[in-house]
């Protein structure tokens, strides 16, 4: 039976290049907003218990967002590619690919984030209430007409 794949100890200074993220999205003029909006609104509309939605960057910063609390949608945006990123080293690491999904469970609600594309992230905060297996059926169409919108604009480089 083999193990979880092990570090290999690397030699003082032969650290890899770290990776090079995509150029940002976040505040780009030709985004098309209104059909962004739609689209997170249409998913809080067909999922009862949805606290709100946030279209992040792969880098954390915010695209845009329709949160109904007092969450910090730039945290949140900080927090859904955190979770890519610890999702994108657990399928490294475990060779089963790249990130898709990743539900985080907490006392009084869920966290939901799906990648989008190779640039952006969708956040999904939820009620405890909230039924994940319908969130799980819905957000894939969702997140690929959101690809669809981001895919004619060109990133600005930083």
């Amino acid at each position: 039976m083999s193990g979880l794949p092990h570090r290999v100890p690397r030699a003082a200074g032969t650290l890899p290049p770290p990776r090079r993220l995509p150029p940002s999205l976040a505040g780009h003029p030709a985004l098309p907003y209104p059909a962004i909006a739609q689209q997170l609104a249409e998913l809080r509309l067909q999922i009862p218990g949805v606290d709100g939605c946030v279209l992040g960057g792969v880098d954390g910063l915010l695209i845009t967002h329709n949160m109904q609390t007092d969450v910090d949608p730039n945290e949140l945006a900080a927090l859904a590619a955190t979770t890519y990123g610890l999702g994108r080293q657990v399928g490294s690491r475990l060779g089963q690919g790249g990130f898709q999904q990743s539900t985080i469970r907490n006392a009084d609600g869920y966290l939901s984030v799906y990648a989008v594309s190779r640039q952006a992230l969708l956040a999904v905060v939820g009620q405890d209430s909230i039924n994940v297996a319908r969130l799980h059926l819905h957000a894939p169409a969702i997140t690929e007409r959101l690809a669809d919108l981001l895919e004619g604009v060109t990133p600005t480089a930083d």
